[in-house]
C-alpha cells in the first residue's frame, strides 16, 4: 500500500447518516447462556489526561462467556440462527438446550476460516451443542490462538494460505455436504444471511455500553473500533445509527499491513490489499473487507486509521501496567486513539470537545493472542 492509502480518513457527515433497517438485537438470547454478564467497562483516567479529553473507558473483552474474546458474542447468535432455521425451532423457544435437543441424531458439522477468535468460538458453541466443528486457519495463526481452538474438540485445519484465501477453503469444503454448516464472518455474493447474524449477535456489546455509560450519566462522543473484516464495526455503525439515543463519532483503527477499510474509503469503492507481510494484529490481519459491511462503512463511518506493530506493542504493555488485560488487537483501539487526538485536522473534522468521552474496545485479552 502507499503512504496516501494509510493516509487517515474522516467523513464529516457520517453522524447524519442513518442506517436503513433497524439492526435486530441478539442480547436476550445472550441472557440465557450460563455465565453471560457485562463485560466490564473501565474508566481510565491517566489515559483520559494524556489525550486531553473528559473521560476515556476501555470495554474489556478479555473474558466473555468463557472466551477470551469478544467473538463469541456474533457466532453464538449466528450458530443459534442457523440450527433454528435448519431444525425448525422458533427463535421465541431458541436456547442451547432446545437447539441440543432438535439436533438430536442428525448429522451436523459446523464450520468455519479463523485468523483465531472466531474459529474457538465457532468450536466452543459446537462443543456446547455436542456437534462436531472444523477450522481452516492461515499462515501466522500463534500457537496459543491454535491450541484454543483443539482445546474445543474441534477438528483443525492448518493451511499454508492468506487469510482470504483460507475463508473460500472453508466454504468450498461445504459445498456438497449437506451435513456441514458454514459459520462464516464475512460475505460475498451468495453467502450474506449467516454473516448478517454475526453482525446482530454484536451489538449486545454496545447495548451494554450504553447502559454502563447510562448509569454513570455520560454518553459516548467517539468509539474506536479495531477492525478487520469489518463485523464489528458494521454493527457499531448500524446500532449507533439506528438504535442508540447516542450518535458519537465512529472510528475503525486497522493494522497497517492489512489496511482494506482504509483502502476501500479512499477509493470509494472496495478494495482488497495483500496481508503477506503479517502483523502482532492476527485477528485484524484480513485483506478483503465484508460485502454486507461497505455500505455502513462508506455512509456511516467518521474516520479510519491505521496502527503500526510497535505502537501496538508498547500498548499492550501500558494497558498491562493499568490492570488491564488487552491483547494486541484490542490495544490498537488505543493506537488509534491516539493517533486522531495527536492530529489537530482529523480531531477538528470530528468536532470532538475537550470533555469528550472516548470509548476503547479492548476486543480480545492476551491469552487469545499472546505477543510473539
Amino acid at each position: 500500500m502507499t503512504t496516501s492509502d494509510l493516509a487517515p480518513f474522516t467523513h464529516s457527515g457520517a453522524r447524519e447518516w442513518t442506517a436503513p433497517e433497524r439492526i435486530a438485537s441478539a442480547r436476550a438470547f445472550h441472557r440465557t447462556l450460563d455465565g453471560y454478564r457485562m463485560s466490564p467497562l473501565v474508566e481510565v483516567p491517566a489515559v483520559a489526561a494524556e489525550l486531553g479529553v473528559g473521560r476515556v473507558f476501555v470495554k474489556d473483552e478479555s473474558q466473555r462467556l468463557g472466551l477470551p474474546a469478544f467473538k463469541i458474542l456474533g457466532a453464538s447468535w449466528a450458530v443459534a440462527r442457523a440450527l433454528a432455521l435448519r431444525f425448525g425451532v422458533g427463535l421465541e423457544a431458541v436456547s442451547l438446550e432446545a437447539l441440543r435437543e432438535s439436533v438430536g441424531d442428525a448429522s451436523v458439522t459446523l464450520v468455519t476460516a479463523t485468523d483465531g477468535n472466531h474459529g474457538r468460538a465457532v468450536a466452543h458453541m459446537a462443543r456446547l451443542l455436542g456437534i462436531p466443528a472444523r477450522v481452516y486457519t492461515p499462515k501466522g495463526v500463534s500457537q496459543a490462538a491454535r491450541a484454543g481452538i483443539r482445546s474445543e474438540g474441534a477438528e483443525l485445519i492448518e493451511c499454508d494460505a492468506e487469510y482470504d484465501d483460507v475463508v473460500l477453503t472453508a466454504a468450498a469444503s461445504v459445498a456438497d455436504q449437506d451435513s456441514d454448516l458454514l459459520i462464516q464472518d464475512t460475505s460475498w455474493p451468495g453467502y450474506d444471511q449467516v454473516p448478517r447474524w454475526i453482525v446482530e449477535g454484536y451489538t449486545t456489546l454496545f447495548s451494554e455500553i450504553d447502559e454502563q455509560l447510562a448509569a454513570l450519566d455520560a454518553a459516548p462522543d467517539i468509539v474506536f473500533v479495531p477492525t478487520g473484516v469489518g463485523s464489528l464495526i458494521q454493527a457499531a455503525i448500524e446500532y449507533y445509527r439506528g438504535v442508540s439515543p447516542s450518535r458519537p463519532a465512529i472510528v475503525c483503527v486497522e493494522p497497517t499491513a492489512a489496511a482494506c477499510v482504509l483502502a476501500s474509503l479512499h477509493a470509494g469503492e472496495l478494495r482488497s490489499v495483500d496481508t503477506s507481510a503479517g502483523s502482532i494484529m492476527t485477528g485484524l490481519c484480513t485483506g478483503t473487507t465484508s460485502r454486507i459491511a461497505w455500505p455502513a462503512l462508506r455512509d456511516g463511518l467518521d474516520a479510519a486509521v491505521a496502527v503500526e506493530d510497535p505502537s501496538v506493542r508498547d500498548a499492550v504493555a501500558e494497558l498491562t501496567e493499568l490492570g488491564r488485560d488487552v491483547g494486541p488487537c484490542g490495544a490498537s483501539a488505543l493506537v488509534g486513539a491516539r493517533a486522531v487526538f495527536s492530529d489537530a485536522h482529523v480531531r477538528g473534522r470530528l468536532g470532538l470537545a475537550e470533555d469528550a468521552v472516548v470509548v476503547l474496545l479492548s476486543t480480545e485479552g492476551l491469552a487469545a493472542n499472546p505477543l510473539p
